[in-house]
């Protein structure tokens, strides 16, 4: 892979300043390399609504298989890079993203098409678990939450190694009030980080909880000022430079006592996936309202 020249298929590369190299997957996925830091800043931009639509969750599988093939390297200018870290955020300042595509829920609910329910469950924890692992590379991932992040946006945001939050950020997990919950990583990423009691809690209230109970539950890892999200991730990665290899040696024995697989998650996306076939036509209606409110 050179700088202005991807592989076909993959990504189109194209200079986006005279030190750094963004990457376009999609229009709802484009991704930044910045050579000092070794890190790629990957940018979600979901259209129509700020959701896990299909080709947004194939934008960010294309991305990771790209990082998986590369083997975490970047070459640019002659020079050859290993990638130490991801950053995720959303071109949406109001929304980091609000979860699954309800439309689609609704469509596969009504017509009693589980099976594309479920598909559509898998390509979502496979997002998040190729996060959570860090596609298997000695790199640290980092989720900047500006906005809104609910649902399957707060499942991705809990699958980074670390969650930074501007002060507006609000997270929730809405499903309880149409009769579901979050299928597709939720309680495996919380229960470990918080215990039972408090993943109960989160995920069944259906509450939208601002971003200083986050912090002070430890879900939020750096709370900042509105505004100041890109300064603090820079100043987090300069902070860490000249310990990132213990740092990076932390993350990689905390995924190992926590002992997540991605079968766990699979096995909970099909309870998911037959649970919300069963739905009353009430919740459905409450579905379709939200569904409005996405977009």
């Amino acid at each position: 892979m050179e700088s202005g020249n991807m592989v076909k298929n993959e990504a189109i590369s194209e200079n986006t300043s005279s030190n750094k190299i963004g990457y376009h997957f999609s229009s709802q996925v484009t991704v930044k390399f910045n050579p000092q830091q070794e890190s790629l800043w990957v940018h979600w931009n979901p259209q129509p609504r700020p959701c896990f639509n299909l080709e947004l969750l194939e934008s960010i599988q294309a991305y990771g298989n790209f990082l998986q093939k590369h083997k975490g390297k970047i070459f640019d200018a002659g020079e050859e890079y290993s990638l130490k870290y991801t950053i995720t955020l959303s071109d949406n300042p109001k929304a980091f993203n609000l979860g699954g595509d309800l439309e689609l829920f609704i469509d596969a609910i009504e017509n009693g098409e589980y099976l594309k329910l479920l598909e559509y469950g898998k390509k979502c924890i496979e997002v998040v678990y190729k996060n959570y692992i860090a596609y298997g590379l000695p790199l640290t991932t980092i989720a900047l939450v500006q906005g809104l992040c609910l649902g399957g946006g707060f499942e991705a945001a809990l699958g980074h190694h670390i969650l930074i939050a501007e002060k507006t950020a609000r997270f929730g997990f809405p499903e309880i009030s149409f009769n579901l919950f979050p299928g597709m990583g939720a309680y495996s990423l919380l229960e470990r980080r918080l215990g039972q009691r408090l993943a109960d809690q989160l995920i069944s209230s259906g509450k939208r909880y601002t971003d200083q109970e986050m912090f002070d539950l430890g879900v939020v890892d750096v709370l900042v000022e509105d505004g100041t999200g890109y300064n603090a991730v820079n100043e987090l990665i300069s902070q860490r430079q000249a310990h990132q290899y213990g740092l990076q040696g932390i993350s990689e024995i905390r995924r190992l006592t926590q002992k997540l697989e991605y079968n766990e998650l699979e096995s909970i996306v099909e309870v998911w996936a037959k649970r919300a076939m069963h739905i009353t036509n009430q919740d459905l209606k409450l579905m379709k309202r939200l569904a409005r409110w996405q977009g």
